[in-house]
């Protein structure tokens, strides 16, 4: 018996007992959540619930806004200098999707 027969039926007799009737989010679509494995999810959540951002995400972020400054820029003395600054703040976030990728396996 495999884990998805397993899986099934437990969902199956939760059903016919009212188990998942009246739950909380009844209707809508799941949240949408950080791709990877189940343990990084947790812990990301977790450390979202608590207000904590993951380095990696600040960098995100810091990437997304420097684009839009690299963008701005192009034509200009300023843009091989903002294509640095670009290029380091994409080496870090490697680094730091990295270090997760490993402290997690």
């Amino acid at each position: 018996m495999g884990f998805k027969n397993l899986a099934e039926r437990q969902i199956l007799k939760a059903q016919a007992e009212g188990q998942l009737n009246n739950l909380e989010g009844e209707g809508k679509p799941l949240p949408a959540r950080a791709p990877g494995s189940l343990d990084t999810a947790a812990g990301m959540r977790i450390m979202a619930d608590a207000g904590a951002v993951p380095r990696e995400i600040e960098l995100k972020k810091e990437i997304d806004a420097q684009r839009l400054v690299v963008q701005k820029a192009v034509g200009t003395p300023d843009w091989k200098s903002e294509m640095a600054k670009l290029a380091d703040l994409q080496l870090r976030h490697a680094i730091e999707q990295e270090a997760r990728k490993k402290f997690f396996t």
